[in-house]
This record gives structure tokens, C-alpha cells and sequence, in this order.
């Protein structure tokens, strides 16, 4: 043990110096993220003439009344049917009005139009379309069937039917179209956010406490914007094409009025006689919808690169005695008694995690151990309240600092996460945002449980990165995560998770990811962490050396139930289960030179096949008939240990 538990030094101790007097850069105030996008908007020629052109077309038609050569009402008989000439620029129509003058003021009609239908649809559409996405459930169903009868009714129908009954409004039939239009837009955002929100990195926003509001606007709503773009431009192109095409029928303003649509029904009515005149009308709709198209284009590309842009001891402490079965014990900070969680596939409800005890004590480090399908990060997650719609605990009790959370609503577990519970990520670099700096990211995690200020919080996030052991804090917070390492990802992690000071950590697996170096790294950096600050931590791992090198206590599970509880010490000395004993001698860490490292034979057989009796009999050389018969029971031992085995006799000769 000695061996096991020596304390590596920990290379990057230089950087723990106090943080300078520096500030972060946050992102949220967009001044350089205005400047980039706009950069990268700059290199799309055929999107700044796009944009250039719409531009143009709006003020024109905003200023119409000082920029138009001439009155559109006016009439001269002197002049009609003429082509461009140096008195009418886009020449005149059959009552000799200046075609440019009409253009110009028919289109402030036909942008009003436009930007009606756009309202509409957009008010309605991106709120539904994010809330079904993200909540899901009997509001996802109810509301995808509203939208399946809608989109069955023909909208045009509709519209012509609402111009009948508000006297020819085409601000009512333009308001109709929108809302006829939204149910597109929420299908397609819908189906956007259903893959966000399974994003790590959105989980991860929840275990630090945000709220659903919180995680809509700075993590779902930021993705989605491409979408929301390209379906703006292509509803612009459409809405233009019905307002112009109901004018061309005589809806809307009445002649002489000028309208682009009424302008074009005019033309095709003299196309013979004089074919010039569908030159500038058509030729400015078709231009204008193609415009629209590629400005959402170009949007949507510099929206999407921004997003993707790559945007980086064994000291033990005295272990309390444990309390009795059923009930929690008063002196642990986390006491759990009978826990069983089930998921619900739909036809059935399927138990992974049962009857599970044990206690997490103020400052006490515990490794749940594990091999992979024992229920680990189930149980872990079960704590946290993160197990999703199809999963709920079905059994026994968590207690937090004497108060049952197993029943906590959603609203209740973001009171704790956070701030007084957090979670490190087995994966960082998906659990950070790509879109945001890692800065912004620890800044709202500080400002969401400490409620200061942002320039507080920009101090705050120079100590927090300091106390992870980051070089130069003010630089590590203005990188993306696609600029830092994975063991930089993971220090970030823990900052983020050290942010609202909680009082337990829930490490799942967090080196995992890591190289042999890093790994080392990161267990000093934990132990160190968890001294300073007197954390409670639960260390979830499939790795006796991490178990050795942090842990005062090892909690061994498999199959859904926990197999053994005892101090480190004693499990290394004396387990107590066989399950334990083999995964001991199949440790590499503990492994003999020159002998062949035993296995356990076969693998954790899945929820749905667990044995009637001892869920490790199938695998166990010493199971009996006895071990297969039925349920077998956890049993206290001497010195606050616990084994659930029926052969503890014969394990406790042996290591005698």
C-alpha cells in the first residue's frame, strides 16, 4: 500500500502563483465577435451583394418620397409606353406614369409585407419550435399534431378567405401567411434542437444549476440561429412571391395605387404592345427573391463556421462507523439507503440500479468502483437529478444534509447543483460549449449561483482558473475549447465545477480521457482541491490506482447492487467479496512480473438478465446452489463494513 498511495509531484505547481491583476475578455459583450463575423461575412462576395442590394432596396423604399423623379400618380398622355430615357430612367407605363417613381413607392407596400409575414411566423415559430424540442413529452405530441392538421389545410384557402372577411387587408392575409408558415419553422427547428439538447455540454449547464430558461437562451438558442437565418431568407423569397402574386390578382391597395405585384399584371397586359415595361417589374422581384436566398446562404455559412470554428498520498482520514440499514446516518453530508433507479422504454420499466446504500461523510473521498454496466454513473446521476425523462428513482431515499431529495423536482435540483453539488464529466471537451470562450463559460456558471457582477465574475474566473493550476489564467480564459488540450479541458471542468463552491463533487471517471502524465496530474490536482476546500467527493472509476492514490473509502458495485463497502485499506488487505477479489487481482497496477494476469470470466450481464440470486454467481468460482436460489442480503461486518455475499467465511479464511 505504501507503494500504491505515494504522492506524485505535481508539475505544474510553478503556475499556482496568485492571479495576476488581469481581466477576461468575455465574449458576451460582442464587440470582437461582432468584428469577426463581420470579417468572415466580408470574404462571401455573393452574399455582400446580396446584402448590398437589399440594403438598397429598403432605402429606397423608405425614401421614396424624396428620392422618386417624379409623382406615381402622375399621368402624362403625352408620353406613355416609352423605354428608358434621360427624363424616365426606367421609362413609363400606359398612362404615362414614370415606372421608377411606382417602384420605388410600391415597394415600401410589398417590403411592409414581407416583414408582416416574417413577424408572424417568427414570433410564433422559434419559441414553439425551441420549447417542443427541448421539453418534449405530452406538449411535444399535442403540439406536432396541431401542426400536422394545419400544414393539411390549403393555406392559400385560407388567405383568400381571410382577405373576404377583412375587406381585401392584405396586412391580414400577409399576418395569416406567417402564422400558416410558422408550423414549417417550428418542424424545423424542432428537429434542431432535439440534437442539441443532447449535447454534453448542455448537460453539463444543467449539473451546474442552470435553469431551462438559462440553457434555451445561452446554449440551444445560440445553435439554432443558422437555421433560423436560412428559414428567415426562405420565407422572405416566399412572402415576397405571395404578397407581389395576390397584388397581381387585385388584391390589396386598389389601383392606381402602385403595388410591384399590380405593376406586373399591368405589364403582362402590354406585353405585346410594349414588352419593356415587364423588364423592371418582374426583373426587380426576381432579383430581389434571389438576393433574399443568398444573404440567408452566406448567413448561414458564417454562422455555422463560427460555431464550429475550433473556438482548447494516500493520506486516509478516520472513517465513522456505518450507520444502521434503512436509515440515513445524521453525521454524513450524503446518505443513501435502498436506492433503485428504473428506466421506462416505452412498453416496460427496467430496474439498473438496486437497493444501493452508502454515505459520503464532510471532506471524505469515496471511490464507487465498477466494471462498465455496473450502474456506476447511473447512480451517480440519480444524485444529481439527471436521469432524464424515462428515468426516475422507484425506491429508497437520498439524503443531503439530513433532507430526502429523492422526490426534488427539477426546480428543486437546480437549487443544489452547483451550488452545493457538481459534477466533473468523464468527457470535457464536449461538456464546453463550442461557440463560447472557456471564460464566458466559468463567468456564467459564477454569475448563475454567485450573483455578482460581471466584472466580479471575470475576477472570479482568473482565481478559479488559478486554483486549477492553469498558466497565465487571463490568455486560458480568452481561448475556444478547440484551443486548449484535454487536460486543460479537464482542469476548465473542475473550475467550472469548483464556480457555485459546493460542498460534494461527483467525479465521473474524469481521467479516463487522459494520457498516463495527464492522469497523474489531474488525481493531484482532486486531492489537493478537495483538502483546500474540504470537499466531500465521489470518485466513480473502474481504476484501483485512482482508488489507492485519493480515496479513504471504496464502494464496489455490480450489476445494479453493491457488492462490498469498506475502507481502502481493508479492501486492499481483505476483500470481502469475490467480485472485489477479482477485480483486485485483475488490477494491472497489482499485477506480478512474470506471471499472466488473471480475469474474471465472462461479462456484467445486462438489467434485463440479472440472476434470481447473486447478481455475480454466473461469474463467481464460489458460488453455490445457495448463491442462485434467490436475493442474498448485504451483511454489516466488524468495523463499518458491509458485504453482500454468502461466502464470507471462506474469504476471510483465506486471507487469513
Amino acid at each position: 500500500m505504501s507503494e500504491t498511495t505515494t504522492r506524485r509531484p505535481d508539475p505544474t505547481n510553478s503556475t499556482a502563483a496568485e492571479p495576476a491583476a488581469a481581466v477576461v475578455d468575455l465574449p458576451a459583450a460582442p464587440p470582437s465577435t461582432l468584428r469577426r463575423v463581420t470579417r468572415d461575412f466580408l470574404r462571401k462576395p455573393l452574399g455582400v451583394a446580396a446584402a448590398l442590394f437589399v440594403l438598397l432596396m429598403l432605402a429606397a423604399s423608405v425614401l421614396a418620397p424624396w428620392i422618386a423623379p417624379a409623382d406615381p400618380l402622375l399621368q402624362n398622355l403625352m408620353s406613355v409606353k416609352q423605354g428608358p430615357s434621360a427624363e424616365h430612367l426606367l421609362g413609363t407605363d400606359s398612362l404615362g406614369r414614370d415606372v421608377l417613381s411606382r417602384l420605388l413607392y410600391g415597394g415600401a407596400e410589398s417590403i411592409f409585407g414581407v416583414l408582416q409575414a416574417l413577424t408572424a411566423a417568427l414570433v410564433v415559430g422559434v419559441p414553439l419550435g425551441v420549447a417542443t424540442g427541448y421539453l418534449g413529452g405530452r406538449f411535444d405530441k399535442i403540439l406536432m399534431r396541431a401542426i400536422d392538421i394545419k400544414m393539411a389545410i390549403p393555406g392559400i384557402i385560407v388567405t383568400l378567405s381571410v382577405l373576404a372577411i377583412f375587406n381585401n387587408s392584405m396586412a391580414a392575409a400577409m399576418v395569416t401567411f406567417g402564422l400558416l408558415a410558422s408550423g414549417n419553422i417550428i418542424r424545423v427547428i424542432r428537429s434542431t434542437v432535439l440534437g442539441v439538447r443532447e449535447e454534453l455540454y448542455v448537460d453539463a449547464a444543467r449539473v451546474i444549476g442552470l435553469g431551462s430558461a438559462a440553457i434555451i437562451f445561452r446554449h440551444i438558442l445560440p445553435r439554432t440561429i443558422g437555421v433560423v437565418i436560412v428559414q428567415t431568407a426562405m420565407l422572405a423569397s416566399i412572402a415576397l412571391g405571395v404578397q407581389t402574386g395576390l397584388a397581381f390578382l387585385g388584391f390589396g391597395p386598389p389601383p392606381p395605387a402602385p403595388t410591384w405585384g399590380g405593376m406586373v399584371s399591368e405589364a403582362s397586359g402590354l406585353l405585346r404592345q410594349h414588352p419593356w415595361m415587364m423588364v423592371p417589374t418582374a426583373g426587380l422581384i426576381t432579383v430581389a427573391t434571389l438576393a433574399l436566398g443568398l444573404l440567408g446562404d452566406a448567413m448561414r455559412d458564417v454562422n455555422s463556421e463560427r460555431l464550429g470554428r475550433p473556438q482548447g498520498s494516500g493520506r486516509r482520514r478516520t472513517v465513522p462507523a456505518a450507520a444502521p440499514a434503512g436509515a440515513p446516518d445524521p453525521a454524513a453530508l450524503l446518505s443513501v439507503r435502498g436506492l433503485s433507479v428504473a428506466f421506462d422504454d416505452g412498453e416496460k420499466e427496467t430496474v439498473v440500479v438496486q437497493g444501493a446504500s452508502f454515505d459520503i461523510h464532510p471532506g471524505e473521498t469515496v471511490g464507487l468502483v465498477g466494471e462498465s454496466g455496473s450502474g456506476k454513473s447511473v447512480t451517480a446521476l440519480a444524485l444529481l437529478g439527471l436521469l432524464g425523462d424515462n428515468g426516475r428513482i422507484v425506491a429508497g431515499s437520498v439524503h443531503y444534509r439530513g433532507t430526502d431529495i429523492s422526490a426534488h423536482t427539477q426546480a428543486q435540483y437546480r437549487e443544489l447543483r452547483g451550488k452545493e453539488m457538481a459534477l466533473i464529466s468523464q468527457e470535457p471537451m464536449v461538456a464546453l460549449d463550442p461557440a463560447f470562450r472557456v471564460g464566458w463559460q466559468i463567468a456564467e456558471v459564477v454569475m448563475t449561483h454567485r450573483g455578482c457582477t460581471r466584472k466580479e465574475a471575470r475576477a472570479h474566473v482568473l482565481d478559479l482558473l488559478a486554483a486549477v493550476k492553469l498558466p497565465d489564467p487571463a490568455k486560458v480564459a480568452r481561448l475556444y475549447p478547440h484551443q486548449i488540450s484535454g487536460g486543460m479541458a479537464q482542469r476548465i471542468v473542475i473550475a467550472m465545477a469548483l464556480a457555485g463552491e459546493p460542498k460534494l463533487l461527483i467525479a465521473d471517471e474524469p481521467t479516463t480521457a487522459l494520457d498516463v502524465t495527464v492522469q497523474a496530474e489531474i488525481l493531484d490536482l482532486l486531492h489537493g482541491l478537495q483538502q483546500e476546500r474540504e470537499l466531500a467527493v465521489l470518485f466513480v472509476t473502474h481504476d484501483w490506482a485512482v482508488v489507492a492514490d485519493i480515496c479513504s473509502r471504496a464502494v464496489v458495485m455490480y450489476a445494479g447492487e453493491i457488492v462490498e463497502k469498506a475502507t481502502v485499506r481493508q479492501m486492499f488487505d481483505r476483500p470481502l467479496h469475490p467480485y472485489t477479489r477479482g477485480l483486485l487481482d485483475s488490477s494491472p497496477h497489482l499485477a506480478r512480473k512474470g506471471e499472466p494476469l488473471p480475469t474474471i470470466g465472462g461479462i456484467v450481464p445486462p438489467p434485463s438478465q440479472w440472476p434470481a440470486g447473486c447478481h455475480f454467481s454466473t461469474r463467481c468460482p464460489l458460488a453455490t446452489a445457495a448463491c442462485r436460489a434467490g436475493g442474498v442480503a448485504e451483511v454489516g461486518l466488524a468495523e463499518g463494513r458491509t458485504s453482500r455475499c454468502l461466502r464470507i467465511d471462506e474469504l476471510t479464511e483465506a486471507h487469513a
